[in-house]
């Protein structure tokens, strides 16, 4: 996020902010659309992303931060919510991508994930940080949500206005970049690069010294170390999209307000928001179809900008929207992602700011993507779409969002097939005949009081089941503590593990894995159903 400099100072790991907000009306032509978040990997055509069938798709996600801090690993791993319970609600209530922010720390050989609560997320246990990352990027991709890895700061310290620092070299920054591009090859669940966090201004001018664009500085100019890192990824992974952010101020440097020398003084944005130079001094790759400019866009509870105050607030904010970024989408150069957005919405003008923003990305498939800051309620300036619990949700922030969701889909339940039939014959919801299902149960783990499981249930039956739903029971005195990969419940000796609704149909042929965790004797499910049929 842009501060001026007596702002300056590490975001610390309860307040790592960044910025960012889209852009865009919607376009009038009727392109086709794909389902969630696409087929395959992504390009684009133009302002827009589109999947492998040439479909254009919307990326509408979020941000969980963690991995670039000091843990190492994804925030709120220490609350009773497991991982995987928070990844459902993020799917359930629409966000189909999820920004990943990391510090190179986090990919060190011996680097150690903390903050994990070994009781909720057992799985976790003894798992480095890039492990961890893998089994959420596997979850992840069986929701049908897409992963952008976002390179937000050289070292768990905190943000720098370049992309490399005294000790992160460019080379260990590109380095780190292709090895994960090769890590994930082939998995189209990753489709992108988001090269590095909010490059900004340093130094007053004329003696900057922090990020420019366009001025032709190689140790300065984030255009030019955008291209070579985005060609060097291209080389391991064309598949890929490079993700670009903005800069804040053109130049790399602060205003000198004091030295009466107009030359030096310039209009500056968010860190990382202001792309007002790209269209003069576009990024080029070396693989056509794969650039995406990625602003940063915040509100008061971050800074308050001049703008806020100004007195056609906020009928202002479109042109300053498309004055920093909104131009390439409009002049249709380049899609928009907007990368960070948010803010803690306790000043009235926020929420006025908010929803205004929203609109100007447009509705529908063919707005401006973005991934809202942030999942995480410990973002010191903006809060989080989850509560303090890691459970609940903020309802305020969330239904302003909510009209602009695409929820994911195409992703089967965990451990099932994804191109399966999404819906059963008209008049109903479909149910097996008895014997069309089997069961197989795995107990995770167990502790004192408590114990963790897995029930899979398979569709033997010939036809898909939509609604899907798994029943069974459990000795009295054993009690539901947490489910995912379904709406979990009880009731009495009961458990009922509902459809997701970005999931409704398990195909014939397909099995769904209910994970849960549990309080009293470890039991096993017993009288264990399909819609109603015995297995």
């Amino acid at each position: 996020m842009f501060r001026p400099k007596a702002l300056g100072g590490a975001l610390t790991a309860l307040a790592t902010l960044a910025a960012g907000v889209l852009l865009a009306t919607a376009v009038s032509t009727s392109p086709a659309v794909a389902a969630g978040t696409g087929t395959g990997y992504l390009h684009t055509n133009g302002s827009q992303i589109v999947d492998s069938t040439g479909a254009t798709v919307r990326l509408t996600g979020i941000n969980w931060f963690g991995m670039e801090t000091d843990n190492k690993t994804f925030h709120g791993l220490w609350s009773n919510n497991p991982w995987r319970g928070q990844l459902d609600t993020m799917a359930r209530l629409g966000y189909n991508t999820l920004r990943v922010p990391y510090s190179n720390d986090a990919l060190k050989p011996g680097a150690t994930a903390t903050g994990i609560n070994d009781f909720v997320n057992p799985d976790l246990i003894g798992l480095s940080p890039l492990q961890i990352l893998d089994k959420v990027i596997a979850y992840a991709g069986s929701k049908g949500m897409r992963i952008i890895l976002d390179r937000h700061r050289p070292t768990s310290a905190g943000q720098s206005p370049l992309w490399y620092t005294p000790t992160v070299s460019e080379a260990t920054w590109i380095n780190d970049w292709k090895m994960l591009a090769q890590r994930y090859a082939g998995n189209p669940t990753v489709i992108g690069a988001d090269l590095h966090n909010e490059p900004h201004a340093e130094g007053t001018n004329p003696a900057a010294t922090g990020a420019c664009w366009g001025c032709g500085d190689t140790a300065r100019d984030w255009r030019l170390a955008a291209e070579r890192a985005g060609n060097a990824i291209l080389g391991v992974q064309p598949n890929w999209l490079i993700f670009v952010e903005g800069v804040s101020c053109p130049s790399g440097g602060l205003s000198n307000v004091w030295d009466n020398d107009p030359s030096n003084d310039e209009d500056c944005g968010w860190w990382g928001g202001n792309l007002s130079k790209a269209g003069q001094f576009p990024v080029r790759l070396s693989v056509a179809n794969r650039l995406v400019y990625s602003p940063h866009e915040y509100a008061t509870s971050v800074y308050r900008q001049t703008w806020f105050d100004a007195p056609d607030y906020p009928a202002n904010m479109p042109a300053i929207w498309d004055k920093y970024f909104g131009y390439l989408y409009k002049q249709n150069i380049a899609p928009i992602m907007m990368g960070e957005f948010g803010s803690t919405l306790v000043d009235p003008k926020d929420k006025v700011w908010l929803e205004k923003l929203m609109a100007y990305t447009g509705t529908g498939v063919t707005g401006m993507s973005f991934t809202y800051w942030s999942w995480n309620p410990n973002s010191g300036d903006t809060g989080g779409i989850a509560l303090d619990d890691w459970t609940n949700v903020n309802t305020t922030k969330q239904a302003i969002l909510q009209p602009y969701l695409i929820p994911p889909s195409g992703g089967g339940p965990t451990g099932g097939p994804t191109g399966g039939p999404t819906g059963g014959p008209t008049g109903g919801p479909t149910t097996p005949p008895p014997g069309a299902c089997t069961a197989t149960y795995r107990q995770v783990n167990a502790w004192q009081g408590g114990f963790q499981g897995e029930l899979t249930v398979k569709n033997t039956g010939s036809a898909a089941v939509n609604p899907w739903s798994v029943t069974w029971t459990w000795p009295s005195g054993v009690t539901l503590g947490s489910g995912w990969n379904a709406t979990v419940s009880q009731s009495g000796t009961t458990v009922t593990a509902a459809a997701p609704s970005h999931a409704p149909s398990l195909a014939a042929g397909g099995s769904v894995t209910v994970g849960f965790t549990a309080n009293g004797t470890a039991s096993a499910p017993g009288a264990v159903k399909l819609s109603g049929a015995s297995c």
